[in-house]
């Protein structure tokens, strides 16, 4: 059975033999670069419904790669495999477009549970049932990760659908840090919140098409979506 087809973007050789083998025993078709521009060459030549990149790379990074990629698709899991442990470092990963991290070393189960769970997502997101959301006066696609206002389109990431969907399931209610990061991060940790308070900024921006719309910070307890 073909669980999906993977682009691993991996310079470390004996790593990506590792990752490539065990992917391919897991029912996995992986195609394996061992640079990013490689690694945009076949983005573009192939339907993948995951990609794993590496940060450090010669040619073109992980980062670099990432924006390239989520210019051209905005459903396509992106998770980044890293020896880097800085914050900063991660943030600017979700800045990119990432869904997520794994920090070497790391467990070949830990990394096909992650996976799992986003080719779960992407799947349900392509999924016949629409899923359609009013905040305020503007109208969220769930499905088509857009939000449409009376002048404007705005695409969004997986992620800050997610976050979006999480949010507007629950108008005008305060919701928990932990609450937010569990349901759409799937776990809650110091890094994870910080990332997450960039994603809120981001939503924030967007919601600007519509005035009445406020995501209001309840400092020391979580967010709520103020929606009239």
């Amino acid at each position: 059975m073909n669980k999906g087809k993977v682009l691993l973007a991996e310079d470390d050789d004996a790593l990506a033999f590792v990752i490539k083998d065990s992917l391919s025993d897991e029912g996995f078709d992986v195609i394996h670069v061992a640079d990013g521009e490689l690694a945009w060459q076949q983005f573009q030549k192939n339907n993948f419904d995951i990609c794993l990149l590496d940060v450090n790379m010669p040619i073109r990074d992980g980062f670099a790669l990432a924006k390239k990629i989520r210019q051209h698709s905005d459903i396509i899991p992106i998770l980044f495999i890293t020896a880097k442990s800085l914050e900063e470092d991660k943030i600017k990963g979700f800045q990119t477009g990432a869904d997520d991290y794994i920090t070497k070393p790391f467990s070949m189960q830990e990394l096909i549970l992650r996976m799992e769970v986003f080719l779960r997502r992407t799947k349900k997101l392509m999924a016949d049932v629409k899923e359609e959301y009013q905040i305020g006066k503007l109208r969220f696609s769930y499905n088509e990760l857009k939000i449409y206002s009376t002048s404007e389109v705005i695409t969004l990431t997986q992620r800050e659908a997610e976050l979006t969907k999480f949010f507007a399931s629950h108008p005008n209610k305060i919701l928990k840090r932990e609450e937010v990061l569990l349901n759409v991060w799937g776990k809650d940790d110091y890094f994870l919140g910080r990332s997450m308070d960039v994603f809120i900024t981001k939503l924030r921006k967007y919601f600007k098409a519509d005035p009445s719309v406020i995501l209001e910070t309840i400092h020391g307890v979580g967010f709520r979506l103020n929606v009239n």
